[in-house]
């Protein structure tokens, strides 16, 4: 069959689908979801054929996810609570389930670290290798560390669905794992408002964090969509934060985002210890909160938008940012799309930021600063394209780019770098100097060079404030609640 022929068929699928919704909607049909994804199917690959070099770079698609009120819940029992300290409910090494239940908190907990670390005055809370399944509940709380769902130590398991969540105190997340729980939660809205109030939040001892679907939004200062100090993994999902980062992790721990639409404007300060906005924070606080090592940020798909500052900032800690086939925009000009520098983290003087940042199949656009106690691995591959200059200023720390796999870099400024790798067609110069180590880069030539080796350090105490949901200083690693 020839290509054309191909190419009528399938535009007559795509009109006879979006016929076939038409009609559904007029006759009050609402259950439209098989005919929608035939549509876009059919859309997808009339578009393919006929321009097939527009393909998508990520087999997934951008996610669309519905919002959640609690009139959208129906509601048969509401449990409240009015004492600071306690729970409207609790599973403590017990098997409970609740659905269609409203769950209102109010109180205060005095008792910072028995509610960041140990669930105190929880609205809902689960412990000692409990396991909570709740589903089309409602969640409120008013009140100071008054977070939403808290899943504390090891097997302990907490599962929610098609909920509504909302906080409105200062320090009250929305999802709470700490001491190596663990947090499943799919088709949730969360909002909150308070300071220091991510909605998927993590502390002292961390945990496993699964999300799928929903919309999650922050308003407060110092309140990221999500603060990680354990793995969490949020996959077809809408993250929005108006005040704060778009995600922060701490330490040696992870976020993966998988097909999530993410918008950041990070816009007012809850620490003095850094100069600089960004969408995503990754860094060392010293507090103890989170074990020193390499962590990673990962997004596959996707869309990243910044209103303000940089994209990403690394400080004070190792880090592995892997990027597959996400768009990423910075709306703000002035914004780097990477800055790894030293701030007021950590010991001064080795306090820099050392990244290994991999591309595939990725759009990168926007300039790196990499300071002179900074290291970075660049790698982009799969044909990976960036636009941008590396250290325009002049030679500080220590960079090795590698392109392979038809990879192209386009400069935007002269750029400064320490070794590179990069077959003869990889770079254009766009009337621009590349310095490799000093010398400056011919075009149309290759080249190999060797990738820089990190150091992790054992580092000592010299901060505690967070930039954003938390402030502890106390050092140490989460143990049992103690009696």
């Amino acid at each position: 069959m020839n290509k054309a022929l191909v190419i009528t068929k399938l535009i007559s699928l795509l009109i006879a689908g979006i016929l076939v919704l038409s009609m559904a909607a007029c006759s009050g049909n609402t259950d439209t979801s098989e005919t929608v994804e035939e549509t876009q199917a059919a859309a997808a690959a009339a578009d393919e054929a006929t321009h097939p070099a527009a393909a998508t770079t990520s087999d997934a698609t951008e996610a669309t996810v519905k919002k959640l009120t609690e009139a959208d819940i129906t509601i048969n029992e509401t449990i409240e609570n009015s004492v600071g300290g306690e729970h409207a409910i609790t599973a403590d090494g017990e098997s409970l389930s609740y659905s269609n239940t409203k769950v209102v908190k109010t109180g205060d907990s005095e008792q910072n670290d028995e509610a960041d670390f140990y669930g105190d005055n929880a609205a809902i809370f689960a412990t000692n290798g409990g396991t909570l399944d709740l589903s089309d509940v409602v969640v409120i709380t008013d009140g100071t560390h008054a977070n939403a769902v808290f899943s504390y130590g090891e097997g302990t398991t907490v599962n929610i669905s098609d909920s509504y969540i909302k906080t409105s105190g200062n320090c009250s997340g929305g999802l709470m794992t700490t001491g190596g729980g663990t947090m499943n939660a799919s088709n949730l809205t969360i909002e909150t408002s308070g300071r220091s109030s991510a909605a998927i939040r993590s502390d002292r001892g961390g945990g496993t964090v699964t999300v799928d679907g929903g919309y999650y939004s922050t308003s407060g200062t110092g309140s990221p969509v999500i603060y990680s100090t354990a793995d969490i993994t949020v996959s077809n999902a809408e993250l929005t934060s108006t005040a704060s980062q778009g995600v922060v992790v701490e330490g040696k721990n992870s976020v993966t985002l998988n097909n999530v639409t993410l918008s950041a404007d990070n816009n007012t300060k809850n620490s003095d210890k850094s100069d600089w906005y960004q969408a995503v924070m990754i860094y060392q606080s010293m507090s103890g909160d989170a074990a020193q090592g390499t962590s990673s940020f990962t997004m596959n798909g996707g869309t990243l938008t910044n209103a303000n500052g940089d994209i990403f900032f690394v400080n004070n800690t190792t880090t592995d940012i892997t990027l597959s086939g996400a768009t990423i925009i910075n709306n703000d000009s002035e914004g780097y799309f990477l800055r790894a520098a030293a701030a007021g983290w950590g010991s001064e003087g080795s306090n820099g930021g050392q990244v290994n940042l991999n591309a595939s199949k990725q759009t990168i656009n926007g300039d790196m600063l990499v300071d002179d106690i900074s290291v970075l691995n660049l790698y982009l591959k799969d044909g990976s394209i960036f636009t941008g200059a590396i250290n325009s200023d002049g030679q500080a720390g220590d960079v090795y780019v590698e392109l392979s796999g038809g990879s192209k870099w386009t400069l935007t400024a002269d750029s400064y770098i320490t070794s590179l790798t990069c077959d003869a067609d990889s770079i254009d110069l766009n009337g621009h100097t590349l310095y490799v180590n000093g010398v400056a880069y011919t075009a149309g030539t290759s080249s190999a060079g060797s990738s820089i080796e990190f150091t992790v350090s054992s580092g000592g105490h010299g901060g505690g404030d967070k930039p954003g949901d938390g402030g502890h200083n106390d050092g140490g690693t989460p143990p049992a609640k103690p009696d």
